[in-house]
């Protein structure tokens, strides 16, 4: 099963996140399948880039979004 789910970057106390696909058995920060954003929590307010098209491509051929990658796609692209 693909997901798509948060890989922490940066340093101690200063996390940075790439949004990326992976397969559900991959550790945390292991392989990943492509990188498709990035999430900074360090900004005021925090910064969400996303490739939207290969996110909703990505959802539509099975991937399942973690629960925190799913608010974060959500407020990124403006629903509620």
């Amino acid at each position: 099963m693909v997901k798509i789910r948060l890989q922490r970057q940066g340093k101690k106390k200063a996390p940075f996140y790439h949004i990326v696909v992976a397969d559900s058995r991959s550790p945390r920060d292991g392989r990943i399948v492509e990188k498709i954003g990035t999430y900074d929590p360090m900004t005021e307010p925090a910064t969400i880039n996303l490739d939207k098209e290969k996110v909703e491509s990505w959802i539509k051929n099975g991937a399942k979004p973690t629960d925190s990658v799913k608010q974060l796609i959500e407020k990124a692209l403006g629903k509620k």
